[in-house]
């Protein structure tokens, strides 16, 4: 195995093409083809699924995939700052399920880190997809839910792609609306109570198992309830139709404003937030920082 091949992989998978691959690696399709069989041969798995459409990535190839980026990478940073002896930028990237509290850790990470050059990432995406960047190594640590009703077949498919899950925070489950809705100056509310206004919930596109809600009590039948797929066009459905949706009770002001407000539900079902890394994987600096930021908001947990 050589770092070329690993370079190959990454272009195909990328480029979705071998003849596409060979243009951008400036070498013959029939080489490329070749080197990646030998690879395949070594490895002793099938990296990509031939056709007359074309090639696809396997999901033994995903896998794989994700380990030659980081290989990759790791090279990079070793040239650059060995061979071509430049500045390296400082790299971290999180996938988040929509906690603002969780953009406002990260916001807080770089204002501390103090460095003059970095390239960083956070998504706010599906739940799926949270799992997915982590297990292909596209971010160092991936931020969601666990509670009883999913914790079995989540905890399932981590073990399944080699990830962990480590528990931050501990939280009742809240009502989250406009302070002009008709609910709003309640201390508790319960669901009975919500049912003549529509319930918010975001869209988990082709992985839309209950498992995989962002939404704790996702089971439970909603008279009225409306999909969105992020968190601008919430808050005005929010507004609009005031419409609510579940969360974790903790609420950031400095981002999302002041005109909104979190209402404890009459229930004493509970959800951990935590985060996601790779099995066995050590947390970066940059991630150990971001982890200390979230960490901070368990004083606001299960008020």
């Amino acid at each position: 195995m050589t770092l070329t091949q690993l370079k190959y992989v990454i272009t195909v998978a990328e480029a979705k093409s071998m003849n596409e691959a060979a243009k951008q690696l400036f070498i013959s399709q029939p080489s490329l083809s070749a080197a990646i069989r030998d690879l395949e041969d070594e490895i002793g798995i099938e990296v990509f699924r031939r056709s007359n459409k074309g090639v696809s990535i396997t999901p033994a190839g995903e896998e794989f995939a994700g380990y030659a980026r980081q290989v990759v990478e790791q090279y990079r940073l070793i040239e650059t700052k060995y061979v071509e002896k430049t500045n390296i930028k400082k790299k971290f990237a999180v996938s988040t399920q929509h906690y603002t509290f969780a953009v406002k850790a990260f916001v807080e990470m770089v204002k501390q880190f103090g460095m003059d050059e970095y390239e960083f990432a956070v998504r706010e995406t599906k739940t799926y997809e949270v799992i997915e960047d982590v297990r292909n190594f596209k971010s160092e640590i991936g931020i969601l839910y666990l509670n009883d009703f999913n914790e079995k077949v989540l905890h399932k498919l981590f073990a399944e792609y080699g990830l962990e899950f480590h528990p931050i925070l501990d939280c009742y489950i809240y009502v989250y609306m406009w302070k002009g809705h008709p609910l709003a100056g309640r201390k508790k509310v319960t669901l009975e109570e919500l049912e003549d206004y529509p319930c918010l919930s975001f869209e988990q596109g082709n992985n839309n198992s209950f498992y995989f809600a962002e939404e704790v009590l996702s089971t439970y039948h909603y008279k009225q309830l409306i999909k969105a797929n992020d968190r601008a066009t919430m808050l005005n459905l929010m507004v609009g139709l005031n419409g609510y949706t579940l969360c974790s009770g903790i609420i950031c002001e400095e981002l999302n404003g002041s005109d909104y407000c979190a209402i404890r539900l009459d229930s004493e079902e509970t959800m951990t937030i935590g985060y996601l890394s790779r099995k066995g994987a050590g947390i970066s600096s940059l991630g150990q920082k971001y982890i200390e930021e979230l960490s901070k908001y368990e004083d606001k947990a299960l008020q």
